[in-house]
């Protein structure tokens, strides 16, 4: 108990005297968490929605790649991020390893099926005559997909929070593309796992408690915006 109580003065002493370091990690964490989410988003969302409504043959193996991907070990995406992006990689001529982006690239690949997944399952439990009602009343594809996701919404603001604490809180990924670099790529959760293996538990801690801080704040602010959408 006595570790606890430090970790947490240490936490509040990092956050009342703005700790340097500590502010650029939690920045760093919140920007790559943030950009790989919302690129998981710009690609699940309309997949997600593709699948859920289109028909074609394979559909339920692609169903079934998706689901598995949502369950995916964030090391073994690391893994193959890291193969691809490694300098004598196939994408090696691009110098991303051990870089901010190298991190968002794995986390929005964790991410992605995530997003996609609860996309599917927000669509799908829509009512089917929904759908006749609206191409009923003359609706364009364009115009039946927009009420359809309108419809959803709420299902799809829980993908975008699943997609979110994906991200925010993996740490395999972000250590094997990012190298947890100082000043560079060190984000909250690999700091957090640095500090255990060196014995500083108090600092652990704390840095665990900013962490869990900003990823309330962050889903708190989407749940009340998917709560106000109940009212739309």
């Amino acid at each position: 108990m006595e570790q606890i109580w430090q970790g947490l003065i240490k936490a509040l002493e990092m956050l009342v005297q703005g700790d340097r370091e500590v502010l650029g990690i939690t920045l760093l964490t919140l920007k790559v968490s943030g950009m790989g989410t919302l690129i998981s988003v710009l690609i699940g969302i309309p997949l997600g929605v593709f699948l859920a409504l289109a028909v074609f043959p394979g559909r339920n193996a692609v169903v079934s790649l998706v689901n598995f991907g949502m369950g995916l070990p964030p090391v073994v995406v690391g893994l193959w991020v890291a193969i691809f992006l490694w300098r004598s990689g196939p994408l090696g001529f691009l110098n991303m390893i051990y870089t901010p982006a190298a991190i968002v690239v794995a986390q929005a690949i964790i991410a992605a099926p995530i997003v996609t997944g609860f996309t599917i399952a927000a669509i799908g439990q829509l009512n089917p005559k929904i759908r006749l009602q609206i191409i009923a009343l003359g609706a364009s594809r364009v115009q039946l997909l927009w009420l359809l996701v309108r419809e959803a919404r709420m299902g799809l603001l829980a993908a975008v929070i699943a997609g979110f604490g994906g991200v925010i809180s993996e740490v395999g990924a972000s250590m094997m593309v990012g190298g947890n670099i100082y000043g560079s790529t060190r984000v909250l959760t690999t700091a957090t796992a640095m500090e255990v293996s060196k014995g500083n538990f108090d600092i652990a801690i704390a840095l665990s408690v900013i962490l869990m801080v900003l990823a309330y704040i962050v889903t708190f602010s989407l749940t009340m915006l998917q709560q106000r959408g109940r009212g739309l």
